[in-house]
């Protein structure tokens, strides 16, 4: 974290925002207390926090997650808020590291940082890299490439979520890519009761990340 600034008004005396500002404090980090008005202005929301930091946009590459055993990989997911809230569930349920595909959202657009609620700072994100290149690379590495598909594939609760594996999410209307078929080992679909025709990809990535810690924590 490069620096921290602090706005007025009820909400920026609360105690959330002084033990914010103590720990940057105790990190050296420099505060910068703002007038009136400023934080509504500079931020890019019509009620933002009062508290802004400038952090350094973390690096990761995929030789980071070389000993990752459960690793949430996204193709083709293009609103903000769904690739940062399949940030946020991957982070809560102990994955290993998030990969955001070429055509994905940028992992660091800050709708996407906002939805991932500070888990795209301190989950390793790999950004950038060809679909298939990264399913080849998890796969060599020993892990299964499952897919969760809307409809056709084996109910998540039937199939063995305990091995190394990566679960691979697509486009929220089209899913995933034809050409990628040959590289994902299972289809996984969550049953629906209702009359919904499909899950949010955010929302089935949490059922999904938090079956496999289920599983984990329980081994078949």
């Amino acid at each position: 974290m490069e620096a921290v600034f602090v706005g007025t008004g009820e909400t920026a005396q609360s105690p959330a925002v002084a033990d914010a500002l103590e720990r940057a404090r105790g990190k050296g980090v420099r505060i910068f207390e703002l007038g009136p008005g400023v934080v509504e202005r500079v931020a890019d929301t019509v009620t933002p926090q009062p508290l802004l930091a400038v952090v350094r946009t973390p690096g990761a590459v995929l030789d980071d997650l070389a000993a990752a055993t459960f690793v949430v990989v996204c193709v083709d997911v293009r609103d903000p808020g769904n690739a940062g809230a399949v940030i946020r569930s991957a982070d809560a349920a102990g994955a290993d590291g998030v990969v955001c595909c070429a055509g994905t959202v940028d992992p660091f657009n800050p709708k996407t940082v906002r939805a991932s609620a500070g888990s795209v700072l301190h989950l390793p994100v790999v950004a950038g890299a060809d679909p298939g290149d990264v399913l080849d690379t998890l796969a060599g590495r020993g892990m299964r490439c499952l897919a969760a598909v809307a409809h056709g594939g084996t109910p998540y609760t039937e199939v063995d979520l305990v091995g190394p594996l990566a679960l691979v999410l697509g486009n929220e209307a089209a899913g995933l890519p034809d050409e990628l078929g040959a590289r994902l080992e299972h289809r996984l679909t969550i049953p629906m009761a209702g009359r919904a025709v499909s899950l949010n990809v955010s929302m089935a990535a949490a059922v999904l990340c938090f079956e496999v810690r289920r599983a984990r924590s329980r081994p078949l």
